[in-house]
């Protein structure tokens, strides 16, 4: 009988062979490089499996999948880890100084672009003669607009940008994936008739602030107890241990509140990262602690990208999904691009460069691991096939294209660069 270690052991090994592979072959980034082969050898089982059916390699790889409750996995496991380690690198003083940007990119560019996501993708499915419910379309729109700060950053700083812009990217990030988990949680409750379905907008507006301050001060809260754990001992093994249990103690005391896991432990994260290491740790803790997390962060996106592989392997691809992936792939971008024009400007009418800004944080926004696990915590239903296979077709537009690109457009609009910024950031 398949079990929850047999997925987890065939993952961890694929992913050893194709990081050994992207290393001696492709020499591209371990993010791409594990996609495109994970995409390479999804197309090999779908070809294998229709040229000879009598192998059942669907069936097995269904059964596989079914052995793991992956919403609980993903949405409880992944995710708090995902965001704690992106959360260890920020730097605060820059994140505060930015603020206000941050903000209005993270929640009111996450829920613009959420709307214009669901209302294109229920125009594209109409016109597919598919109609995806409207709700079902709020639901994508909200699992698709976080972003993925970590390859962008990397590159970014390759190109030699502002500490200032890296802090705009890495923060609106971090928020728009609580902001974003909260929003798809609150929307997927209301599409499966889970939640409350006489709840009016401000009822919905009201829940989500509630769960976003809440998770918030929760994550404060933790995060400075851990703080004073970590500053009581010098070993960085114990130290290590703490960090693990404040994420896991974070995520799953923010569920039993009700309030924002995400958020909580964002907080707690950049709370650890910065107090934290200035103030607890010496300098071989931090050493550790950086590494750790930064092979936790390489490690979980690596599985989550071969996961979301075999899931495809598992379905049935459709003709029309694959059409609505395709009309879907520039439209995400294009509403990326307003909305992030909408809530920055405002806030930097008077900087020169806002137009290359509002460039490279469009074609940055890569879509990573926060949309694939949210793409794959879907519920069982009618329309999860569609929706997973136009995910993992913007993921992959997303991390191999703009990833690789994103160097060449960023040096071409921003040879000095200052970001969007209000009066009292400059």
């Amino acid at each position: 009988m398949q079990s929850s270690f047999d997925l987890l052991s065939l993952l961890l090994g694929l992913a050893a062979v194709f990081g050994y592979l992207n290393y001696r072959l492709l020499h591209l980034p371990l993010t791409v490089g594990l996609l495109l082969l994970a995409l390479l050898s999804t197309g090999v089982l779908i070809a294998i499996g229709s040229a000879f059916p009598q192998l059942g390699l669907k069936l097995a790889t269904r059964g596989l999948l079914a052995s793991v409750n992956l919403p609980s996995a993903l949405l409880n496991g992944f995710l708090g880890f995902l965001l704690f380690a992106g959360a260890l690198e920020v730097d605060f003083k820059e994140l505060f100084a930015r603020k206000w940007t941050i903000l209005a990119l993270a929640i009111f560019g996450t829920v613009l672009s959420t709307i214009l996501v669901a209302a294109a993708l229920f125009g594209v499915s109409t016109g597919l003669a598919v109609a995806v419910p409207v709700a079902w379309c709020l639901v994508f729109g909200a699992l698709i607009s976080p972003t993925d700060p970590v390859a962008v950053l990397l590159v970014l700083k390759r190109v030699g940008i502002s500490e200032s812009l890296q802090a705009v990217i890495a923060g609106e990030s971090l928020f728009n994936d609580g902001i974003g988990v909260v929003l798809f949680s609150l929307l997927l409750s209301l599409a499966t008739g889970s939640g409350n379905s006489e709840h009016g907008p401000l009822a919905i507006v009201g829940m989500f602030v509630l769960s976003a301050v809440g998770g918030g001060l929760l994550g404060l809260g933790l995060g400075f107890i851990a703080f004073l754990m970590i500053r009581g001992v010098d070993d960085y093994t114990v130290e290590l241990i703490i960090s693990l249990a404040l994420v896991t103690g974070t995520y799953s005391l923010a569920g039993a509140l009700d309030v924002s896991g995400p958020v909580a432990v964002v907080v707690a994260g950049i709370l650890i990262g910065n107090h934290g290491m200035e103030r607890a740790m010496s300098e071989t803790t931090r050493h550790h602690l950086q590494t750790f997390w930064l092979m936790v962060d390489d490690t979980l996106n690596a599985l989550l990208f071969l996961l979301i592989g075999l899931e495809i392997a598992a379905i049935d691809l459709k003709a029309h999904a694959v059409l609505a992936m395709v009309a879907m792939i520039p439209i995400v971008l294009i509403a990326r691009w307003v909305s992030v024009i909408a809530s920055a400007l405002p806030l930097s009418l008077h900087v020169a460069s806002r137009f290359g800004s509002s460039v490279v944080l469009t074609w940055g926004g890569l879509r990573g691991g926060i949309a694939v696990a949210l793409a794959l915590a879907l519920p069982p239903g009618p329309y999860k096939d569609e929706l997973l296979t136009i995910a993992y077709g913007i993921v992959v537009f997303s991390i191999v294209v703009q990833g690789l690109t994103l160097e060449s457009v960023a040096r071409r609009v921003l040879p000095r660069v200052s970001i969007p910024a209000t009066a009292e950031e400059d």
